[in-house]
């Protein structure tokens, strides 16, 4: 056994458990399976051409040394981003602990409770500091919400407004530039016309539908905004506001002068700089926008036994309901960093986030008294933590560099300098000696700071926020230690046991891959620092770009996209931009499979083009001579097709390269959906079988953690046609000769995470990764054969193989009354998290084992589900009181004096012995969405409140 080998640490099953995994599926060898599975017309003929594998200890080495090629300044660039300390307690327990970072998106409330909570508590702290009514639970980045609330706003105009087609959305000088350019981006497919300007000079024409504000302004500069919100209001205006976190404890929140929409990001809330990113962005708005706001909402509802529970409301999975009607293409958050933000202002409370953000101004203040008596003038009369002088930039740049410190500079006679909650005296010393030796006089010492501010009573926050008693209880420790633990042990998570989702790869998140994120050589960088102090970061970015290159066949690579949704945004945004270049402003026509994804219609339409679906066969295949009736009766208009591949029903198409060769015999592009990526690694690619351009879902594929639903990373791969679209960046440059705009606020998007698919490709290498596809395939099969005679699977490949993931029907349990929610919710009584319910086909369940399980969990799982269909087969549409309609099962159901049901505690707690050993309890019984929906919380409401909701 190769102990130094990441492989044998990454693939589940043991070269035994091949043997009788084999025998199992009537297979010689892996090689004849995957013959039996990929058409043979795609198959790679030769290796990846990537560097030999890694060891563990190697790659730490490798690492390690990468990460001494960045230099750590001190820095005050601001724009959104800004050093920030991370409690060692939420580090070490969150961050670090598999319990959070390898949880699934919480779709399967009764084993989410834990993480629920602390969502909740997020929204509540969002809500609390807006001033707002309702908060959903994070977005990808501060940008990407702007350009969210913008396209919101634009769908809710009134009905006057889209009657007359109002498209203008103002946009305040002071905005951010990566906003900006993000706001460009989404605005052109949807024809909203961008004005950008000064607010103070703002005409409040009717032409308007909506506006964006920035509080503060990117230079530091205070405003107050409560005239320009009752003008705007007044023509029927929305505004926008884009709000720093940290500000608003000491500023008047945005909802108490009348705010529509106001978003930010929480990263310095305790979150690493990252290069970037990932970084948890709010969102709030007003209730009577709850059917239209983009992302997911935690709300509160009731279990069974009518207790408090908590779940995902309205718009669970949106774009799979609505599809091209959807306002949004948004499936997705960044839970993980939202959790650790919340669980900040928890540890903090109201009066350490006071004194943080006292410390902050008053150091603000302190150093524009010193800089203004060496001489200086400091521009901003009102300002929160943000100054702007006006020196030699040139200037006072070399001097800061020499002491290792940034600034920003947005032109040559200014200097803005945006101080955090890691400043200290120390550093405002350093500041105040680069301003003396540049004006060549004695620097000014400061030894303590002055506890003056500048904030008038008429901008000054005077209500009170996080009032409820979870921001006053843990600031010890040792109280938030066992507070994090507490939620934890509610949540079901990859540490407990398989998550068998499909099209949602839960593979493993190897430790290895995971520690770079804790050290501080990489986590404090800011995306906009020289590109000199970040080589470390440039060599592991180029080199994680050759290598999704190589393994996608294709010519180049753009990480910025930060989710799956925003990678097949840009993906067609590059398309068109392609269109475009050649003169073919007309084609907008996207072919999309019925079965596709929801997310593929809602994209296209952000981009904007029009959807023309096209039909599936019985077996679930696309119906090729309906695909190539509708290509040839939009030949002129076809822009490009959307298809994932294999297919979402689980089946490597073998008409894959006509159907690519059909579009592009019609003017069109080829757009693959990278949602199966993981089913291609060394196998096949996407160049292989005729697509044109991709994105990977890095944390699908390439193991970045879900972290209970997010953060995502969706780079796009592109031909070479394509590449000098890739997107770019107003402040480092970035992308194409022909770059679109930004796709998201950081150049290279939530580069703090591509670290870990690095650290994946580099450690497995050619062989491993395609090993890793390989045994996926295999434990796909070996799952299938071991079911078969007690489920049907839906689609198999020709010669009967399903590929990594397949579809098994349970509608006909109905003549039981057993529904597909009853075998998910009874899959959590025998330790599991269910699979993929009802996608892509209603009643059905998708399963995905990945690579990284064993024989003897998928034994387990199949001996849970061989389990459950005796118990089916035992129920009747007559009786609803059986184990299946009960499930889940909770501590407090077992242990009451009481039993009112005609079946075991034994049965329902413990149905088969491997339960005993490891046993997970469900915190609450089955959470009832519709009340949820009808009664919508959706922050820590005191209990007397939520029972007055109920009434």
């Amino acid at each position: 056994m190769k102990t130094d080998s990441f492989k044998l640490r990454h693939i589940g099953p043991s070269e035994r458990d091949l043997r009788d995994m084999l025998t199992t599926i009537k297979a010689d060898s892996i090689e004849q399976l995957i013959y039996e599975t990929v058409p043979d017309d795609i198959l790679l003929k030769e290796p990846l051409a990537l560097a030999p594998s890694m060891s563990e200890q190697e790659y730490s080495a490798h690492i390690q040394k990468l990460s001494s090629k960045n230099k750590v300044y001190k820095t005050y660039i601001g724009l959104g981003y800004h050093e920030a300390c991370l409690p060692p307690v939420i580090q070490r327990n969150i961050l670090e602990n598999p319990g959070w970072y390898t949880a699934y998106t919480p779709y399967q409330a009764e084993i989410a409770q834990g993480r629920l909570e602390a969502l909740l508590n997020y929204q509540t702290m969002i809500c609390d500091l807006t001033g707002m009514e309702l908060a959903n639970a994070s977005l990808l980045d501060e940008s990407t919400a702007a350009a969210e609330a913008m396209t919101m706003l634009f769908a809710v105009r009134s009905r006057e407004q889209k009657k007359n087609n109002t498209n203008k959305f103002f946009v305040s000088e002071e905005i951010l530039p990566q906003t900006l350019s993000l706001l460009q981006t989404r605005a052109i497919p949807l024809d909203i016309e961008l004005v950008v300007g000064d607010h103070e000079q703002f005409d409040f024409s009717k032409e308007f539908y909506g506006a964006i504000l920035q509080y503060p302004g990117k230079s530091g500069q205070v405003y107050d905004y409560a005239n320009f919100v009752e003008k705007a209001h007044a023509e029927e205006i929305k505004v926008a506001v884009a709000a720093d976190i940290l500000s608003l404890v000491t500023l008047k929140s945005p909802g108490s002068f009348d705010a529509d929409v106001v978003v930010g990001t929480t990263q310095r809330f305790g979150i690493p700089l990252g290069y970037g990113g990932p970084h948890a962005a709010f969102f709030a708005t007003r209730s009577a926008y709850k059917r239209n706001i983009p992302g997911r909402i935690i709300g509160v509802t009731q279990d069974t036994n009518g207790n408090r529970a908590l779940r995902m409301a309205l718009q669970t999975r949106e774009q799979h309901i609505k599809r091209d009607k959807a306002t949004s293409n948004i499936c997705t958050a960044q839970v993980l960093l939202a959790v650790m933000a919340g669980m900040y202002a928890v540890y903090h409370g109201p009066e350490g986030l006071q004194y943080i953000a006292s410390k902050v101004h008053n150091s603000a203040t302190t150093l524009s008294d010193s800089i203004e008596q060496l001489g200086f003038s400091q521009l901003n009369s009102i300002y929160f933590d943000t100054l702007r002088i006006t020196a030699d930039a040139q200037k006072i740049r070399e001097i800061a560099e020499t002491k290792e410190v940034n600034f920003y500079y947005p032109d040559s006679k200014t200097i803005v300098i945006s101080l955090n909650e890691a400043t200290t005296i120390t550093n405002l010393n350093t500041i105040i000696s680069i301003f003396a030796k540049a004006a060549n006089k004695e620097t000014i010492e400061i030894k303590e700071i002055n506890p003056g501010e500048n904030i008038q009573e008429n901008i000054k926050r005077n209500s009170e926020f996080l009032t409820n008693e979870v921001f006053n209880s843990y600031h010890s420790e040792t109280e938030l230690m066992r507070y994090i633990k507490k939620l934890e042990r509610k949540d079901l998570s990859l540490n407990h046991s398989m998550i068998p989702l499909g099209s949602c790869t839960m593979k493993l998140n190897a430790a290895s891959e995971m520690l770079p994120l804790s050290d501080p050589q990489w986590g404090n960088i800011h995306p906009f620092v020289p590109i000199e102090q970040a080589e470390g970061y440039k060599e592991i970015l180029n080199k994680l770009e050759e290598q999704l290159t190589e393994i996608t066949g294709f010519a180049a690579t753009s990480l910025q996209p930060n989710s799956g949704a925003q990678g097949e945004f840009a993906g067609l945004m590059v398309i068109r931009a392609y269109h475009e270049s050649r003169g073919d402003h007309h084609r907008n026509i996207c072919l999309i499979p019925s079965s596709a994804h929801g997310t593929n219609p809602a994209s296209a339409v952000m981009a904007g083009m029009k959807v023309v679906v096209t039909k599936a066969t019985e077996e679930g295949n696309i119906d090729v001579e309906d695909l190539r009736e509708k290509a040839l009766l939009h030949k002129d208009n076809l822009a490009a097709l959307m298809v994932t591949y294999p297919s979402t029903h689980g089946v490597y198409e073998s008409a894959i390269r006509e159907i690519t060769a059909i579009i592009h015999k019609n003017g069109g592009q080829v757009y693959m959906d990278g949602a199966n990526m993981n089913a291609q690694v060394g196998i096949t690619h996407p160049g292989a079988i005729g697509a044109d351009v991709c994105h990977l879902n890095l944390h699908k594929t390439f193991a970045i953690p879900h972290g209970g639903g997010g953060p995502g990373v969706g780079p796009i791969c592109i031909a070479k046609q394509l590449a000098p679209f890739l997107p770019g960046n107003p402040i480092i440059k970035t992308g194409g000769t022909e770059a679109i705009s930004a796709i998201s606020a950081a150049p290279w998007g939530s580069a703090l995470a591509c670290l870990i698919s690095y650290g994946y490709i580099t450690m497995l290498g050619a062989e491993g990764l395609r090993n890793a596809t390989e045994y996926a395939i295999l434990n796909a099969n070996y799952i299938k054969e071991r079911l078969d005679g007690h489920y049907d699977v839906l689609y198999v490949g020709e010669k009967g193989r399903a590929a990594h993931e397949m579809i098994v029907d349970c509608r006909p349990f109905k003549t039981n009354g057993i529904e597909v929610t009853d075998i998910a919710k009874r899959l959590m009584d025998y330790g599991f998290h269910a699979p993929t319910v009802s996608f892509p086909v209603a009643g059905t369940i998708m399963i995905e084992p990945t690579e990284s399980e064993s024989k003897a969990e998928l034994d387990r799982f199949c001996d849970a589900m061989i389990s459950i269909r005796s118990e089916i087969a035992e129920a009747s549409a007559d009786n609803t009181n059986n184990v299946m309609k009960n499930a889940p099962h909770t501590l407090a159901m077992l242990t009451a004096d009481s039993w009112d049901f005609p079946y075991s505690r034994e049965q329902a707690a413990y149905p088969l012995s491997y339960v005993a050993d490891n046993k997970f309890w469900p915190t609450v019984r089955r959470v009832d969405d519709a009340y949820g929906d009808r009664n919508l919380i959706c922050t820590c409401t005191p209990i007397e409140e939520y029972i007055e909701a109920e009434v």
